[in-house]
């Protein structure tokens, strides 16, 4: 019997460095990294405010250069390309995820996927279409033609999602993005981004401080003062939805 393949990690860092001037002090951030994340999972990057995890984030997905170290995405070295490749490749590969919800006021839900598949290439009733289809995935169908103030905190942020999925990203990217919600729709939005990892085969990395997520990982890196202290896969248990689970469909799930 042949060995299995192994595939190489949809993202990968080598020594990542940042630091920030305060003054007449510099203060590192992100102290020598090494990270990395495969297609099919969800990485959570743990750890207390100002430890750095963000900025990492930042740092991996094209936001922020470092000040030393090197991203290897989908194979190609992000910070070796010109800063229009990178906005390219980000618009191709990656989708993102914030706590506060980056919603335009004035237009509906379907609109606010929509526009962003316009910029992809897709035509306007292509994507409409799918802009629909994404809506429906995470159980909004009912719900296209409403503006945000007109949504649950929990409804913005599937819009969200919503618009980040309809891309069909290989990275996704999402930075405290239950912060702003409830106990409830915060397992609604985890859950989502489970299936984005199992179902959509992204590789997906979570910035969070909340220790109530951890059950949907299957990866938990700790950081604090710029480093990691541990990188974990916990051993996996009945009770987190799994992607062949039919509820994972998520239609309707409730505001």
């Amino acid at each position: 019997m042949s060995a299995p393949v192994l595939q190489a990690p949809a993202l990968q860092a080598r020594g990542l460095l940042k630091s920030y001037k305060t003054g007449r002090t510099r203060i590192q951030v992100v102290k020598s990294v090494d990270f990395e994340a495969c297609a099919g999972e969800l990485t959570m990057v743990m750890g207390p405010s100002g430890s750095g995890k963000s900025t990492l984030v930042a740092m991996l997905s094209g936001l922020l250069r470092p000040d030393e170290g090197e991203v290897i995405a989908l194979g190609a070295p992000l910070w070796k390309m010109s800063s229009g490749r990178i906005d390219k490749f980000r618009l191709d590969n990656c989708g993102f995820i914030f706590q506060g919800f980056n919603l335009f006021n004035s237009i509906n839900a379907l609109n606010q996927v929509s526009m962003v598949l316009k910029h992809a290439g897709f035509s306007s009733g292509a994507a409409k279409k799918k802009a629909a289809e994404a809506l429906a995935e995470v159980g909004l169908s009912q719900k296209l033609n409403l503006r945000p103030a007109e949504l649950s905190g929990g409804e913005k942020q599937r819009v969200a999602i919503a618009r980040a999925l309809a891309k069909e990203p290989k990275l996704l990217f999402a930075d405290e993005p239950t912060s702003a919600l409830d106990g409830e729709n915060g397992q609604i939005v985890i859950r989502l981004l489970q299936r984005a990892a199992k179902a959509h085969g992204a590789a997906v990395i979570c910035v969070t401080h909340d220790p109530r997520l951890q059950a949907y990982a299957d990866r938990i890196i700790h950081i604090e003062d710029g480093n990691i202290l541990d990188d974990v896969r916990p051993a996996r248990e009945p009770g987190p939805v799994a992607a062949h689970d039919p509820a994972v469909h998520l239609a309707p799930l409730g505001a």
